[in-house]
């Protein structure tokens, strides 16, 4: 069939994939929400499915012509029209490397293995987690593979490709080197300063589940969740999934410690709010998606992080956590609080970490899934390598795999090549807030008063708007001044742990 009109065409076929994919997106959401665990079976057959689906449409054997011929008449397109041509093509390149039966194994293979991790991560026990786990890493190095022959990269920079476009490891390299050339002896230095201070006071639990929800709802609320286009629920793993519509978050709760929910909420809000921020016009086609998880996590970390962990928003929330618990006293000042939000201690849990010590957790799953992937770590020696790499970083070890190698969802849900933009975020949500900061006079002040529109308002001009019309750094340098780099984060770092 000859169509007169190639990138119309091409529009129409996108806006059937993405229906496709916004569908799976619900059911893997209800997977680890509200899905009874004897469906799993059929769970992963209807995922698989449509998995497959996308798969054809988006390599239908007419797809190189039609593209080709939209590249022809390139010219003719508007900017966000050429932009979403672009990224048809990398959308094409990387699925088109990949057979249809390997597509339909790597969903099967991670589903299962998802499955298996949960019961795994509960009884701590890694050997139940093997063989399954020894069947996505075997299926992920076929896709990456596969891709890096399509793109011309390595195997690891193909899977990162996934999650990043154009990241590379060679560049991940130079600023994970930058970092680990000051982040040990920072961490030194406030380590001591905690130590020459009184240790903040521990908040008094028990603290009711129900009572953490409603606190959690309303703070997001008060920051811009939309509740009309969203919900908050429980899961194994905190994660944020569904669509930029319907956008789903979810965290997980613990009685002697609300704040591991209540930040999981924030970083899970921030997500969110980029979902929903992302061009209306633009949601049915690929220009229309996130750019990638370094903005992404940029996103979750700058609300978490930066305005959720700062003097301000500590006093405008503190209230309202006295009033959610019923509890007073010295403990639950605003300056005692602050204090436990920002103390800083090497633990075993990444998603728990501080802003310090959270890269040299990333820095080893980075390292590890690099090694496993090219053979060079053995996936049964896994458990210790983790643990030597905890010591040698952070100077602890933990006392079982449920607080080592077996406390992240990435890997058995084929997440290779993710870790890194967790870091990479952090350092592209500390260059975003100091931009914000410098363009919006009293965005500290507005956020003391629970006021988050000049925040959100600019995260929507400048990040959220953008989809991806253009690239991460483009985006940043637009926004920032600068492409990503470490400056800014560690200035932020030193600001908030060292000045005086």
């Amino acid at each position: 069939m000859i169509v007169n009109d190639p990138y119309a065409e091409l529009e129409r076929r996108f806006a059937r994939m993405s229906a496709v994919n916004r569908a799976g997106a619900i059911l893997n959401w209800d997977r680890s929400t509200m899905m009874p665990d004897g469906a799993s079976g059929d769970r992963a057959d209807q995922l698989a499915t449509l998995g497959v689906i996308a798969h054809e449409l988006i390599t239908a054997p007419d797809m190189p012509d039609l593209l080709a011929r939209a590249e022809e008449g390139r010219a003719s397109l508007g900017r966000w029209q050429a932009a979403n041509l672009h990224e048809m093509r990398r959308s094409w390149v990387h699925e088109s490397a990949l057979p249809a039966d390997l597509v339909e194994a790597r969903s099967r293979a991670c589903n299962a293995c998802e499955h298996a991790w949960r019961e795994a991560r509960k009884n701590a026990d890694f050997k139940a987690l093997l063989p399954t786990l020894a069947e996505v890493l075997a299926i992920m190095r076929r896709v990456g593979e596969a891709k890096a022959a399509a793109l011309g990269t390595s195997l690891y920079d193909a899977l990162l490709d996934e999650f990043e476009p154009g990241g590379r490891s060679a560049r991940i390299d130079v600023l994970f080197d930058e970092l680990r050339a000051f982040l040990p002896g920072l961490l030194g230095r406030v380590l001591e300063r905690q130590q020459r201070e009184p240790a903040p006071l521990v908040l008094d639990g028990p603290f009711p589940v129900e009572a953490q929800r409603r606190l959690g709802e309303e703070l997001i609320r008060i920051i811009g969740f939309d509740f009309h286009h969203g919900r908050l629920d429980v899961s194994a793993h905190p994660f944020t999934g569904g669509t930029a519509d319907d956008v789903r978050i979810t965290t997980r709760y613990d009685e002697a410690d609300f704040a591991r929910s209540l930040m999981g909420v924030l970083h899970e809000t921030g997500h969110g709010l980029y979902e929903a921020g992302l061009p209306r016009e633009w949601r049915r086609q690929p220009v229309g998606n996130a750019r990638g998880m370094v903005l992404h996590e940029s996103q979750s970390l700058l609300m978490e992080m930066q305005a959720c962990r700062s003097d301000a928003f500590v006093e405008f929330a503190a209230p309202r956590m006295r009033a959610a618990f019923g509890k007073c006293g010295p403990a639950w000042t605003e300056a005692n609080i602050h204090r436990l939000y920002t103390r800083v201690a090497p633990g075993f849990i990444r998603v728990d970490a501080d802003e310090v010590t959270y890269p040299l957790h990333i820095m080893l799953r980075y390292r590890l899934e690099r090694a496993m992937l090219a053979g060079d770590l053995a996936l049964p020696d896994l458990p210790g390598a983790w643990n030597d790499g905890m010591r040698e970083l952070l100077g602890i070890a933990p006392p079982d795999a449920a607080l080592g190698c077996l406390q992240d969802i990435h890997w058995p849900d084929g997440g290779w090549g993710y870790f890194p933009t967790y870091t990479l975020g952090a350092l592209a949500a500390a260059q975003l807030f100091a931009a914000a900061r410098r363009a919006v006079p009293g965005l500290l002040q507005a956020i003391g008063k629970g006021d988050f529109a000049p925040l959100l308002g600019w995260l929507r001009a400048n990040v959220h708007a953008k989809g991806s019309i253009a690239g991460t750094d483009e985006i940043l340098t637009e926004a920032t001044g600068s492409a990503l780099g470490v400056a800014a984060f560690k200035a932020h770092l030193e600001s908030r742990y060292l000045s005086a």
